[in-house]
């Protein structure tokens, strides 16, 4: 009997990754039939059914699940679910396309990647994204004001950028997944799967674990984090997103060797593993938050590290919105249908300069003037320009790695500050 969290939606891990000779039947299979392109974010939506990840989906979402997730974080069958994961296809393609067809699913890199069965085709207008969009993406920060996020959100919110760039008609329907991409290749021993993730878990004995989320470089404030989660569990899970980010975010394979340097030189091994998941990042804050919380759960995560401004961007969401949303949330009376994973909630943290060391709110009494304040756009801006990295904001040898990176650029993107970094 395992002692690790179940995994979210009561039926185990739901894996739609074909294997062996069935894999190969379905490969033949797809060269026959129609071809639909699908975008970045579906292909790592796709890899995620495959391996487990996004249990208890085996497919994409139709249109009752879709406007119920976005209103009331649930399924159809009233399972807990906070973000639509959905399938776009243009008018013309999408009316070549019968109810009960079949369809393979190519990747931007012309991989077949799955077969679907389409069981539904619902149109989107440009009203129902819009409210997808303020259902899910709009926050309670000041960029999200009613008379200013449409006309900031389009410019600088990539989350509502690919909500409104999807084309006209949803498919949904369950899906045969072929591969995973060249993830495990590109990063092998770090890219891996709920099933990988929990033997590890079960081998070492752990039965809590704490997950830290990462898109940006591991810097001190990160390292805290995970260091007090490593107090409080029996282990803690540096899982870095593999998938594709914003333009000026640092590539994954950059801040892997990050993280290895800094477990190498600050964290007891034997109480950290570090892991990397296929996910493109959505940037929907809070909602994005508890999506963590809900596929963490799947690779036998019991925490989630919710600390500033948890997948945010730009301003559109207050500094502990991710926090505060996981009271907020319906909680099913059926252990299954609820998420298990709870929020490890931590309050701002920095390095304290009279405190001499890292602390937050709720533990230094000293006032900003002797505080660094630590964010991973801070660092990115300050590396991408050259300037001076300010003493305590990362560990020199992650900050040589990041200089060499940011040396080896031909077209830098500009960073933009916001008011809360």
């Amino acid at each position: 009997m395992s002692n690790l969290i179940a995994p979210h939606g009561g039926k185990g891990l739901v894996c739609a990754l074909l294997e062996g000779a069935a894999l190969e039947a379905e490969k033949q299979k797809a060269a026959g039939l129609k071809q639909l392109s699908i975008s970045g974010r579906e292909n790592g939506d796709l890899i995620m059914m495959g391996i487990g990840g996004f249990s208890p989906l085996n497919g994409f979402m139709g249109k009752a699940s879709w406007k119920r997730v976005c209103e009331e974080y649930l399924l159809e069958d009233g399972t807990f679910w906070p973000i639509p994961v959905t399938l776009s296809a243009d008018k013309a393609d999408a009316d070549a396309i019968n109810i009960g067809d079949e369809i393979a699913l190519v990747n931007p890199d012309g991989e077949t990647m799955a077969t679907m069965k389409v069981e539904e085709k619902f149109e989107m207008s440009e009203a129902d994204k819009k409210w997808e969009c303020e259902k899910c993406y709009k926050g309670k920060g000041e960029e999200s004001a009613d008379d200013k996020f449409w006309e900031i959100a389009m410019e600088d919110h990539p989350g509502v950028q690919m909500v409104m760039g999807q084309k006209d008609v949803n498919l949904a329907g369950p899906v045969k997944v072929l591969g995973e991409g060249d993830f495990r290749e590109r990063f092998p021993g770090v890219y891996m799967s709920p099933a990988e993730s929990r033997a590890i878990f079960e081998k070492k004995g752990w039965s809590t674990i704490a997950a830290l989320q990462l898109r940006n470089p591991m810097h001190r404030s990160h390292e805290h984090l995970a260091k007090i989660a490593a107090d409080v569990c029996d282990g803690v899970f540096i899982h870095s997103l593999v998938g594709a980010l914003k333009p000026g975010d640092i590539p994954a394979e950059v801040r892997i060797e990050c993280i290895d340097t800094l477990i190498d030189g600050y964290f007891v091994k034997e109480n950290v593993v570090q892991g990397g998941y296929p996910l493109d990042m959505r940037y929907a804050g809070p909602r994005e938050g508890l999506l963590h919380a809900t596929f963490r759960q799947n690779y036998g995560v019991s925490k989630m590290i919710i600390g500033r401004d948890h997948a945010g961007v730009g301003d559109f969401y207050g500094l502990f919105d991710a926090q505060t949303i996981f009271d907020e949330i319906p909680k099913p009376e059926d252990d299954g249908k609820r998420l298990l994973c709870e929020p490890l909630k931590i309050d701002w943290t920095f390095y304290c300069k009279t405190c001499d060391g890292m602390a937050s709110l709720r533990t230094c009494p000293h006032d900003d003037s002797v505080r660094v304040k630590l964010s991973g756009t801070k660092l990115r801006k300050a590396l991408s320009e050259g300037t001076e990295v300010v003493d305590h904001f990362g560990r020199e040898e992650v900050l040589v790695i990041l200089r060499k990176y940011y040396a080896g650029l031909k077209d830098k993107v500009e960073i933009k500050m916001h008011n809360k970094v």
